[in-house]
Order: C-alpha cells, then sequence, then structure tokens
C-alpha cells in the first residue's frame, strides 16, 4: 500500500512554534480540505545528552539534560515531504532536530 499522507512530529523549544508554523504555512503543510495552517501542538518533557563533538542548544557535553519542548503535529502530502522537511530545518534551532515521518491512512469522511 502506497500512504499519500503523512504526519510529522517536531519537537521544538516553545519559543520557535511561531517561526516553526510560518515554515510550515510557507510550504502548505498542514492543508486540509478548505482549511490550512492546520496542526496541534502539545508541551512534553524532553531529554537527551549532548556526546563528544555535538554543540548543543541546550545542556553540556557528556551531561544529562531535560527541558520542556513542544511537540508539533502536522499532515502533509507525500510528495510535499522533501520541502517541508527543508522548511523546518531552516528555522530549527536544534544541531539534531527530531522530526518523526509518520505514514498515515485518512480516509475522507462518508456523507450518509
Amino acid at each position: 500500500m502506497e500512504f499519500k499522507e503523512l504526519k510529522l512530529e517536531i519537537f521544538v523549544p516553545e519559543a520557535h512554534l511561531s517561526v516553526l508554523r510560518s515554515a510550515l504555512q510557507s510550504v502548505g503543510a498542514g492543508r486540509m480540505g478548505n482549511y490550512d495552517s492546520c496542526m496541534a501542538y502539545s508541551r512534553v518533557m524532553g531529554a537527551w545528552r549532548p556526546l563528544p563533538g555535538s554543540h548543543p542548544y541546550l545542556g553540556a557535553e557528556g551531561e544529562v539534560s531535560e527541558a520542556e519542548e513542544i511537540k508539533v503535529e502536522v499532515n502533509i502530502l507525500a510528495g510535499d515531504l522533501e520541502r517541508t522537511l527543508n522548511a523546518i530545518y531552516r528555522v530549527h534551532p536544534y544541531e539534531e532536530p527530531l522530526v518523526n515521518v509518520i505514514p498515515i491512512l485518512n480516509r475522507k469522511k462518508v456523507q450518509r
């Protein structure tokens, strides 16, 4: 089965949410029928440990860090993946942004 739609999960500091939203809007991410800019976001707790040679946005090499982040969820067409990822990476502050790409089956609402 070939999936035509994908869901992206993007983890970002809350201070960068509006910049990320604008980047997503600029490439048409979150379009659903007669609506655009559709996305969901929630606060999550992230943890990481920078390894030697890293340049972390927050934290110090060798030490486990924790901080609140925002998890953004947005749907896109599979054919738009590369340009959407490029838009995200252009504005994301992390050295290694976490973007999960999940194939979805999204059936249209049936008229009764």
